[in-house]
Order: C-alpha cells, then sequence, then structure tokens
C-alpha cells in the first residue's frame, strides 16, 4: 500500500525569551495502514498516538525544537518506543524544554528516512532556528511535497526576530534548497495552510526588502 499523508492539528502555548503565545501547530503522519512517521509532535501525544492507531511508529521527526514543535514528543515516544530524531543544531533550544530527556538520534543534511515504501530527504535550513530542516518526498502527492516546518509559509519565511534566530540566514536556506524544489512541489507547513513552491517563489525579493 502507498504512503499517505495525515494532518492533525493541535493547540497549545509557544514560550520563548520571556514570551508565551496560543497556537495551532500543523502534525503530520506518513505512513501506510502498518507503519508511520510524525512530523513535529506538537502539544498533544494522546490525539497524535489515537491517529496512528496500532500502526508502528518508525520515528518522530522534529523540523526544529522550539517548544510548540516538541513538547510532546517525548511522550508520545514513551506510549511508542519511536526514536526522537533532531538536527544537533538544534540542541540548545531543545534542552529549554526537555533538559532531562535528549533525542534518540541525529538529522543531517542528505539523510533519506524511508516509512511504507517513500523516502524523504533531510534538508538542513537554518535561520529559524540552527538546527531547522526540511523533509522533501518527491514521490508523495502528484508532484511531490515538502514538509517545512517553520522554515517557509504560505507567503514567507518563518519569522526570525527572537533568539537562535537570523533573517539572512533563512533566506538563504530558502532560496538555496527550497525554492530549488519543483514549482510544483507541495508545502506542508508548521503552522497553517498549505502552498507550494510557485506560489512562493515570485515573492523572495519582497521579503528580502520587507526584512523579517
Amino acid at each position: 500500500m502507498a504512503a499517505r499523508i495525515e494532518h492533525l492539528v493541535t493547540s497549545g502555548v509557544f514560550s520563548l525569551d520571556g514570551g508565551n503565545w496560543d497556537v495551532e501547530n500543523n502534525v503530520w503522519i506518513v505512513g501506510d495502514d502498518t507503519e508511520a512517521i510524525v512530523i513535529d509532535a506538537a502539544h498533544d501525544a494522546d490525539a497524535i498516538a489515537e491517529a496512528l492507531g496500532g500502526r508502528t511508529l518508525r520515528a518522530i521527526v522534529c523540523t526544529h525544537a522550539h517548544n510548540d514543535h516538541i513538547d510532546a514528543a517525548p511522550a508520545l515516544a514513551g506510549r511508542t518506543g519511536a526514536p526522537i530524531l533532531l538536527h544537533p543544531g538544534d540542541l540548545p533550544l531543545w534542552k529549554q524544554t526537555h533538559a532531562e530527556r535528549l533525542p534518540d538520534g541525529d538529522l543531517a543534511d542528505g539523510q533519506v528516512l524511508s516509512v511504507a515504501g517513500t523516502r524523504l530527504t533531510v534538508l538542513h535550513t537554518p535561520g529559524h532556528a540552527p538546527g531547522a530542516v526540511c523533509l522533501h518526498a518527491p514521490d508523495l502527492d502528484e508532484h511531490g511535497t515538502v514538509f517545512t516546518g517553520d522554515t517557509l509559509f504560505q507567503g514567507g519565511p518563518g519569522a526570525t526576530g527572537r533568539s537562535f534566530s537570523d533573517f539572512p540566514t533563512i533566506i538563504d536556506s530558502i532560496r538555496d534548497r527550497l525554492l530549488a524544489l519543483p514549482a510544483e512541489t507541495r508545502v506542508r507547513t508548521g503552522h497553517g495552510e498549505s502552498t507550494t513552491i510557485g506560489a512562493e517563489a515570485p515573492h523572495l525579493e519582497e521579503w528580502i526588502a520587507r526584512g523579517h
């Protein structure tokens, strides 16, 4: 059975630099009827586990380590036995939320994760966070999919106004790693609505002029 994409929206609080914001997060499940991976275990381990049903969870993949994307990861790992994977550049952020529980494995640029016959390639895309990654799956959807976390949204790049972030770096990541993908590629984001590479690419110079 071919892999498919499932989507949950969970709610919680994003906390950083002394501030707190109510947020809704996209949780993505990629797999078939027997196995899956979870991309960003946000806020609600119970809801994610319910969506998984009896499937084997192969990995919990973190696009970055802001608390709203990882707060449910240890609980989900404890229930399923799945390893938590994170780019090591985001360990300082991870430790702000989970000081006593480190990830189980590293993500690296070019690494390929496989589930249900589908390959997802890790793209290191720093800027929103030092260890931010995206996952490109050219065989998902009719024209391929990239899961971008908080690196690229419908309407522009992720925020870079807080600690551990940098606007020129995220622009370089988007230009060099994401806008190089086929224009038809579906962009599935960490918050909000999906978009495509082709819909966002024409606005790069506007984002640069506007800053972030």
